[in-house]
């Protein structure tokens, strides 16, 4: 038979697509759970999560002027010292959200100070998330307790946050209520600054909150892209590995053996 009429060992017949059946298939695979993957991570974070611009530095340096942040939607129940929460109450700014840190819960004793430190139920509270160099000293702070079912507030910026202290005189004696907190802040997101640190200062006093699904979120985002983009490229770099194979083979092939 003449070389024009035979097909050679081991090369493909023209309708396998370059890259064999199998490798499309497990690329075509990986698109699709890429998809699954990030579109999956996607409707789970806007469902958990809501975003935030914080307007005033009174948190800083946890979170400065302007930062765009990530807050787990929580029930008031859910807070516990040391989150830095969304809340709205209208004794304090009319339906506009505030961000500030819880420092005691309902039946706590909160005073400051101690050494310049804040106490909360006799114990002295570390706050490394303070801006350096600070002091947690308030001036004109009274003993607090802190009625079941409210909370304590301040900002991390002690010297100019509007937050408990500067409501001590209103009928709920700066305390906020459990059921207007709405969220609690776990990352901050623009500019850039990550997940917020665990507030370890509180230990002692009781549990600290778990930090939401944020990490796995962003995991399943990065991952589903990896793998659409992943999948997506093979059929053409498959294509493209097989026409230089077969373009390699022509020009190394013997005179007389075509």
């Amino acid at each position: 038979m003449s070389g024009e009429s035979t097909i050679r060992a081991g090369a493909k017949s023209p309708g396998t697509p370059a890259g064999g059946r199998l490798g499309h298939r497990l690329s075509g695979l990986a698109v699709a759970l890429g998809l699954v993957l990030f579109l999956g991570g996607f409707v789970w974070g806007a469902v958990v999560y809501r975003p935030y611009t914080v307007p005033t530095g009174s948190m800083t340096p946890t979170i400065g002027a302007g930062d765009r942040v990530l807050a787990q939607r929580v029930d008031g129940d859910q807070v516990r010292r040391g989150d830095v929460v969304v809340f709205t109450d209208r004794t304090w700014v009319s339906n506009a959200p505030v961000v500030k840190r819880v420092v005691a819960v309902g039946g706590d004793t909160v005073a400051c100070c101690t050494d310049g430190k804040l106490t909360v139920n006799g114990k002295q509270i570390d706050e490394p998330y303070l801006p350096a160099g600070s002091q947690a000293e308030i001036t004109g702070f009274p003993t607090v307790t802190v009625p079941e079912g409210r909370l304590f507030l301040l900002g991390d910026e002690r010297r100019g946050s509007l937050d408990s202290t500067a409501h001590l005189t209103d009928a709920a004696g700066g305390t906020v209520a459990r059921s207007a907190v709405t969220a609690r802040v776990d990352a901050v997101v623009w500019p850039w600054g990550g997940m917020l640190k665990r507030p370890t200062g509180f230990e002692a006093l009781g549990p600290l909150s778990e930090p939401g699904p944020l990490r796995t979120i962003v995991a399943l985002v990065i991952g589903g892209a990896v793998l659409v983009l992943g999948g997506g490229a093979y059929g053409p770099v498959a294509k493209r590995l097989g026409a230089r194979s077969r373009f390699t083979a022509r020009t190394t092939e013997p005179a007389g053996a075509r």
